[in-house]
């Protein structure tokens, strides 16, 4: 590569890049008090490929204390590594990083020294598209590694020797997947096999940060079937994850097919896509796998629910949906009943998209008159009809007087009468299911 060509100022492109005035105000302090800065990272290769992104991060070449000093609100976000959080008038946190390079790695911490160039800092990043500088004042785009060229060819690229950047931080293979998904980009050939390379070591990786990787493709990336498919191929999913190492197609294109979320991580859509990674596992897998991963409890009770429902309902539900006939209104309340009444909408999506993702497109397209159907069925029953035993006219109390033992025969009368109901709603008034627990209450007692 010509070093002083890459290294040059150069400012085309530069109108795509707009920083808000709270951050260049940031910035322009720096200067006016001496100390090189530039916009880095992930906001400038936004900006560039005409995305919005709201996180401006500034490298600069004051230390942590001058910045310290010089902003009135500041917070200590990684001093050992040079960030400073300093807040804009709004409130609003922007990292301010001193120019660092790395003195040495385990394969994820780095120990850094400061006193570095703008372009020694840039080289010790992890792809060219995420090594490009921007300067406040002048407008100058510094683009050492040629990351505007694999902007417009797409290619996630390491930045030097691909091999070495995936040594120094394990985390960069997952990271270069989940870039490659998220703007539909190629990983280079010399990258990929160091990806190819660094797998078997990923194990070195925290399980809380893999667990947030899976989180923001989620949240990030539009098709997230085709991250989850590089983590298989690559060897990740088999170190990280085990028993998704086998993850079938059918599962990445049903990914596919369940919308990204637009607002919080925590949406209903990023829990469906969650899910659905899961659904060929079994249940005790599936929550054993989650819990590996450091998930939350909620996450893992809502994942593990699901997918036992899943195994419960979906065989019998695919068949229906594919028969002449639809399917009768008493297997649908069970059916609401047996997924719970809370979780209908989530899981008729998820198994929109799986089935579609089973289907050919012929049969496909008969399957989705009957799923828009049974959508609007399964919606009026849960709620208008009785599905939970908290429905019925009567309660424990009444049972007991009715002649039901207290205990575990409580609980089965419940249930009982709780699918007397399923098959014919009417039958939901206190004296019918009096009358139906004492019939119970007898047949208890020749037992």
């Amino acid at each position: 590569m010509d070093k002083d060509k890459g290294l040059s100022s150069q400012t085309d492109g530069a109108e795509l890049l707009q920083p808000p005035a709270s951050v260049l105000e940031i910035a322009r302090r720096l200067i006016r008090a001496g100390h090189e800065s530039w916009f880095v990272g992930g906001a400038v290769r936004d900006a560039l490929l005409g995305h919005p992104n709201l996180d401006w991060d500034l490298a600069t070449a004051a230390t942590p204390p001058q910045v310290q000093r010089l902003f009135r609100r500041t917070v200590p976000v990684g001093i050992e590594f040079g960030t400073v959080g300093v807040l804009d008038d709004a409130g609003v946190m922007h990292e301010v990083t001193t120019f660092r390079r790395d003195v040495r790695t385990d394969g994820r911490h780095a120990v850094v020294e400061f006193g570095a160039s703008l372009e020694e800092d840039l080289a010790r990043r992890d792809f060219t598209i995420n090594a490009i500088a921007y300067g406040p004042d002048s407008r100058e785009l510094r683009d050492p590694f040629r990351g505007r060229g694999d902007l417009e060819h797409r290619l996630v690229r390491a930045v030097g020797v691909a091999a070495d950047r995936m040594r120094e931080d394990r985390l960069r293979a997952l990271r270069a997947i989940r870039f490659a998904a998220r703007f539909q980009f190629a990983i280079e050939a010399e990258t990929w096999s160091a990806i190819l390379e660094s797998a078997p070591h990923l194990g070195r990786l925290s399980m809380e940060r893999v667990q947030q990787e899976i989180e923001k493709t989620m949240v990030q990336v539009d098709r997230p079937g085709s991250a989850f498919r590089m983590w298989r191929d690559s060897g990740a999913l088999a170190v990280l994850a085990p028993p998704l190492a086998s993850l079938s197609d059918v599962a990445l294109a049903t990914l596919d097919r369940l919308p990204r979320a637009r607002g919080t991580a925590q949406s209903q859509r990023t829990a469906n896509r969650m899910t659905a990674l899961f659904l060929e596992l079994t249940p005790a897998v599936a929550r054993a796998t989650l819990r590996e991963l450091r998930f939350s409890n909620d996450r893992m009770r809502w994942i593990g629910d699901f997918v036992e429902r899943w195994h419960t309902v979906s065989p019998a539900m695919r068949d229906a949906l594919l028969a002449d006939t639809p399917p009768s209104d008493a297997t649908v309340r069970r059916w609401v009943a047996a997924i719970g009444r809370t979780r209908v909408g989530a899981f008729l999506r998820v198994a929109e998209a799986r089935f579609g993702a089973e289907l050919d497109e012929e049969t496909r397209a008969v399957f989705s008159r009957a799923m828009r159907s049974l959508y609007r069925r399964a919606w009026r029953v849960a709620l208008r009809d009785p599905v939970e035993t908290g429905d019925l006219a009567l309660d424990g109390g009444d049972l007991m007087k009715a002649g039901i033992k207290a205990g575990p025969q409580l609980g089965a009368a419940l249930r009982s009468l709780l699918d007397w109901v399923l098959e014919d709603p009417a039958r939901n008034t206190h004296d019918q299911l009096l009358a139906r627990a004492r019939e119970l209450a007898a047949d208890q007692s020749h037992a």
